[in-house]
């Protein structure tokens, strides 16, 4: 399944490209359908490194669904485009019936200034695949919200 979204930030592109690999802009734009607690030694990093970052999330910062892995990876700009791509998957809970994941964000700068924000998230499980779609297209237009709302805040 796939869904897709394609934004016009007010911000530029060199803060949207900060806020894409922010661990605190994921919690924020996540909050508080899905609170996320990192696994890692440490906690959060301030930004995502390439590699894999493990989390524990609660619905509504109450209910425990199980934990993941956000594996990270940045190639290539491409088209004037930057781009982070997470192909995570699930450790525990309700993120192991998802079997395949492949989220990618880009950013590109407008000539206004502003930013193009694009993100597709496309995903695999099972017979149970068009049951979760809904569940995940409610959570991306929060986050279309969220990330709408915050770019204004966003900065360089």
């Amino acid at each position: 399944m796939r869904i897709l979204l394609k934004l016009v930030l007010d911000c530029d592109v060199d803060a949207a490209w900060t806020a894409v690999r922010s661990p605190a802009v994921f919690q924020q734009v996540s909050a508080p359908i899905m609170r996320f607690t990192s696994l890692e030694p440490g906690g959060y990093p301030e930004s995502w490194p390439e590699g894999e970052h493990p989390v524990a999330a609660k619905a509504f910062g109450l209910v425990p669904v199980g934990e993941q892995v956000i594996r990270i990876g940045i190639p290539p700009e491409r088209a004037g485009a930057r781009l982070v791509v997470d192909t995570g998957y699930g450790v525990s809970g309700i993120f192991t019936t998802v079997t395949a994941w492949h989220h990618t964000m880009a950013v590109s700068p407008l000539a206004d200034g502003r930013t193009l924000y694009r993100d597709e998230l496309r995903f695999e499980a099972g017979r149970v695949t068009a049951l979760l779609w809904p569940v995940y297209w409610v959570f991306w237009q929060w986050r279309a919200l969220r990330i709408s709302q915050l770019a204004r805040t966003w900065q360089a």
